[in-house]
């Protein structure tokens, strides 16, 4: 990987997302920056349902990071208080119920974020989720969790469940198994323990070429992938102060949620 540079010529494009209706990639916001709504719509709760919303969340956050005003909300009635539930214990922030919100002036659109297949009304942008597959983390009695049809027990550390959801191509359906989970476990404890080192050093800005990766990547169809990609070489490029890596690592856990630097001040 090059050596990061302090340049100014990077222009962050606006977020861009695939129209799961015509296919086509459109503006996620439109240039007036009218309020946004981001309409998650849930048939049942079950991991698949989770991945839903928790690609909404994402949506609202790089949306907030772009700075454009955010409204989030969810559609669906079966099973709404558990799905709540587990997506709080996610750190996926409240939605509004949409039947309880009207139009409101100056809003510019709404995205509405469904299982793929799932029927959408009205009008509006449709970014599409692929489902869960393979979830075999322990159910209520010990036992494996059909995909679709329960939500996992909350874990030791939920952002491991997070992780794992995150780390396909949303329109890829995602393997939620125990390997999956162990990795993703892994992962964060390394992160977390890196973050919390780098937080020892004076404090660096973020290299303007890899904010631009950073940002390119979520602003091209909210490609997290890219983003934990990007995120991995910012953790073993060897001409990177300590302190931009933690300053990258924060600003990136902005639009990822996974409470990176849950762990300063605890190393000893």
């Amino acid at each position: 990987m090059p050596a990061y540079g302090r340049s100014s010529a990077y222009a962050h494009p606006v977020l861009r997302i695939t129209d799961a209706r015509t296919g086509e990639t459109v503006d996620a916001a439109p240039a007036r920056r009218g309020l946004t709504r981001v309409q998650a719509h849930a048939s049942e709760p079950g991991p698949s349902a989770l991945r839903v919303l928790l690609v909404a969340d994402l949506l609202v956050r790089a949306l907030e990071l772009g700075g454009t005003p955010v409204l989030a909300m969810l559609s669906g009635h079966r099973g709404r208080a558990e799905l709540r539930a587990a997506a709080a214990t996610l750190g996926i922030r409240p939605f509004e119920d949409a039947h309880d919100l009207a139009s409101g002036p100056g809003e510019a659109q709404t995205v509405h974020v469904v299982e793929e297949g799932g029927e959408v009304p009205g009008s509006g942008v449709v970014v599409g989720v692929a489902p869960v597959v393979g979830a075999d983390a322990p159910g209520p009695a010990g036992q494996a969790a059909p995909s679709g049809s329960a939500l996992p027990d909350p874990l030791t550390d939920p952002s491991a469940l997070r992780l794992a959801l995150l780390s396909g191509p949303r329109g890829t359906p995602v393997r939620l198994d125990t390997d999956a989970l162990d990795e993703a476990g892994r992962t964060l404890a390394r992160w977390r323990r890196a973050v919390a080192t780098w937080a020892r050093q004076p404090s660096r800005p973020i290299p303007d070429e890899v904010r631009g990766r950073l940002r390119a990547a979520w602003e091209d169809d909210l490609d997290v992938p890219e983003v934990l990609r990007v995120l991995r070489r910012v953790e073993t490029t060897a001409d990177l102060p300590d302190g931009a890596r933690f300053e990258t690592y924060a600003y990136t856990d902005r639009l990822l949620g996974l409470e990176l630097a849950r762990d300063l001040g605890t190393l000893s």
